[in-house]
């Protein structure tokens, strides 16, 4: 008796609540497409929000760039033509300076640590850069490599090389290194390589399959090169029009845990690629060795010193931000 009589007061306290909250319908912008592990993993925490709302939140998640192209999907959020939209920050170089830092190669071993440690991280930073919108969460894909038709093994090997780079930092890593960048979507990545516009890529190892590049380029770098970062972002007035109890609501599904319950199976998609990758005859799968890291790690500094002057140019203490950063890798055992 004790039981339902308590059961029945927490009913009388929650559920007037709910009912007294206006419906609001929000639409989710993603530009991957639905096959991409993101699309059903975002469904199913629009899902979660609407249940726990009582179905006064109800989302539309809206993948293929239905809504706009990827490099407006920032500002998409911030005027509101999405309610809540898919980041690459890194595709507006310049634009988002701390967040860059997550570009920089080398930085992450990881992604399902990295994207804790990010999100950790950066959630200190995005109320300044991304002060127009709500950041929900950041995360990073699992650590992509250099694949292609010779083998890299030194810094110097991109001189002359065609390289379509993951994104802009890795952009500039090539042409410091000698070589050419190649600008092509994921979906023309492998005819700009069967073509020989392009000779080598850098993509996470799964979607390398899913893209069917693994079907032009035959050498794969062994190394945890780079990431990207990405954030969920949601439109300031949407976020101020809810009531207390659906913003709770969304706050509670804009934590770490829902970032890696988001994020998961896309990481868990990328990782087990390389598994499939040193399984297959025809490939070479090949590490690089301590004194090969090295000098990598050493010739890609000039990155850090671009991101840190572009961090200071833009009012931020670098060499805080970075020990932050630091700080955090290691917290969540994510750094290499």
């Amino acid at each position: 008796m004790r039981k339902a009589f308590l059961a029945l007061l927490l009913a009388a306290s929650v559920t007037p609540a709910l009912a007294q909250d206006k419906t609001v319908n929000m639409k989710v912008s993603l530009w991957v497409p639905p096959a991409h592990p993101l699309v059903p993993a975002t469904k199913a925490w629009a899902d979660d929000i609407e249940k726990a709302s009582g179905g006064s939140i109800k989302m539309s998640v809206f993948p293929s760039e239905q809504l706009g192209k990827a490099f407006d999907h920032y500002d998409m959020a911030r005027d509101g033509i999405a309610d809540i939209t898919y980041v690459n920050p890194g595709y507006q170089p310049g634009r988002f300076p701390i967040a860059a830092a997550g570009q920089l190669p080398f930085v992450f071993s990881d992604g399902k640590k990295g994207t804790l440690a990010l999100n950790e991280w950066y959630h200190k930073y995005a109320p300044k850069e991304m002060k127009d919108t709500k950041l929900c969460f950041a995360f990073i894909h699992d650590p992509g490599a250099l694949h292609g038709k010779k083998k890299i093994v030194v810094p110097s090997d991109l001189n002359g090389v065609k390289v379509r780079p993951a994104q802009s930092t890795i952009g500039e890593m090539v042409k410091m290194f000698g070589g050419t960048n190649v600008q092509a979507s994921a979906p023309e990545a492998r005819d700009a390589i069967e073509r020989g516009v392009a000779d080598e890529i850098t993509f996470p190892w799964g979607s390398i399959f899913l893209f069917g590049i693994d079907k032009v380029v035959k050498y794969h770098m062994d190394v945890p090169l780079y990431s990207t970062v990405f954030t969920y972002n949601m439109n300031l007035d949407k976020y101020n029009s809810l009531s207390p109890t659906q913003k709770k609501i969304i706050d509670d599904h804009c934590t770490p845990e829902w970032a890696s319950k988001v994020t998961d199976p896309w990481t868990e998609f990328e990782a087990n690629g390389r598994v499939k990758m040193k399984a297959l005859p025809d490939h070479e799968v090949y590490p690089l060795t301590a004194e090969q890291l090295g000098e990598w790690k050493k010739a890609v500094k000039p990155l850090r010193d671009s991101w840190a002057d572009a961090v200071k140019k833009a009012g931020g203490d670098a060499a805080a931000i970075d020990a932050d950063l630091q700080a955090t890798l290691k917290k969540f055992e994510a750094g290499i």
